[in-house]
């Protein structure tokens, strides 16, 4: 598809199939595990690359490649992969690039799912995670070795929204030629590409804003052809494929997630601003407020700042308990990304079980609550959380 379409566009139509079975208009969800081939011919054709053919569902489906060539487009990327979940695309990626021996440089915090897989699971597989400042990306050059394998940045941060200098984390990797891994989770193609800042690979947990509507779990990977048919291999392997219907419901999200982030971008910027003005409130973290320490950062990266607003309440978690209790508009449930506003307590969900000294370095602290704002309207949303807010 003509790719000089600008954004709303492009999120519609681009992979979109102009020849469906039966001239249907939405994408048909090709509900199988296997596919039949006319003759043995068939089958030798696919496995010598014959992209139109399929043979099983954990290879390829064409439900799946309607997503896998809109995420490619809309973040300007060669190819992509849709796997089973945000975790699926961090570690598929990661296990596609790196090997036992070698060592990756990420910046943190990061989600509380990719930091357990850094910290606990890929030691076991010989594979060493140094972990720097989002807001301190220099300290990697110290880091670098022989053995450096890949540079994993999540940048806004996971819960409470330090900006990643993609430009320096690029420039600090490209001297070794190591490539660079972008998780665009919360910032969304629509606000943020970091591909066209010079990263090598974005990947997104398409549970989030990609597929809008929380009823569904995926993730994907975007980058070179030639790396994207290497991490299929992995997925393959390690079985981290999606059905066709969540492939369906990902790309039917997909749709409005223009109009959907320019909602969530007014929302987050408005609750934010409430709270940066109320007594009860010690810190807002959101990178579209000017007072944010690395705004400026934020406005050379990104086109919005998104629905994704933190704040530490006076009193710990006792307060943050009450107010979260008090809310009504906004849900006590963790994810985020969806229509609806939700709220959670980073130190009971995302973080839940982390060391002291682990929190600390995050700087996550019981006092926070991490707000997903959804695209109710804005004024409603602050009467909730001043009502909640009210009861300290």
């Amino acid at each position: 598809m003509n790719t000089k379409y600008r954004f709303p566009t492009l999120v519609i139509h681009a992979g979109e199939e102009k020849e469906s079975p039966y001239g249907a208009v939405t994408t048909p969800i090709f509900q199988t595990s296997t596919f039949a081939f006319k003759n043995t011919e068939e089958v030798k054709e696919f496995q010598m690359g014959d992209a139109s053919k399929y043979l099983y569902t954990r290879y390829g489906n064409p439900t799946l490649k309607v997503v896998e060539e809109k995420m490619a487009t809309l973040e300007g990327g060669e190819a992509a992969l849709v796997v089973s979940s945000g975790m699926a695309a961090v570690s598929t990626i990661a296990l596609t690039l790196v090997s036992g021996g070698e060592e990756i440089i990420s910046t943190e915090p990061v989600y509380g799912g990719t930091y357990r897989l850094f910290k606990d699971a890929f030691p076991r597989l010989g594979i060493k995670v140094h972990l720097v400042q989002a807001d301190n990306i220099d300290h990697a050059k110290s880091l670098l070795n022989g053995n450096t394998r890949l540079l994993f940045c999540e940048t806004p941060t996971n819960p409470n929204l330090k900006i990643a200098d993609i430009r320096k984390f690029v420039s600090i990797a490209k001297e070794r030629k190591i490539p660079v891994v972008v998780d665009n989770t919360f910032a969304t193609p629509y606000n943020q590409n970091p591909l066209s800042l010079g990263a090598d690979f974005v990947i997104h947990s398409g549970t989030k804003y990609l597929g809008g509507h929380s009823d569904l779990v995926a993730g994907v990977i975007i980058g070179p052809k030639n790396l994207i048919v290497k991490a299929r291999e992995t997925m393959k392997l390690f079985g981290g494929c999606i059905d066709p219907f969540g492939s369906f419901l990902l790309q039917r999200g997909l749709k409005t997630l223009a109009i959907r982030v320019e909602r969530h971008n007014q929302n987050g910027l408005k609750v934010a601003e409430f709270l940066s003005g109320h007594s009860q409130v010690n810190r807002v973290f959101y990178p579209g407020l000017s007072t944010h320490p690395q705004h400026t950062l934020a406005e050379s990266q990104m086109r919005g700042f998104g629905g994704m607003v933190c704040f530490e309440v006076k009193g710990g978690l006792e307060s943050a308990t009450k107010v979260i209790d008090s809310l009504k508009i906004f849900i006590n449930a963790t994810s985020l990304g969806g229509v609806e506003s939700l709220a959670s307590l980073p130190v009971l969900t995302s973080h839940f079980g982390f060391e002291e000294t682990d929190l600390e370095r995050a700087d996550v602290t019981p006092g926070m609550i991490r707000l997903s704002c959804g695209i109710e309207d804005g004024d409603d949303l602050v009467e909730d959380l001043k009502q909640g807010l009210d009861r300290l």
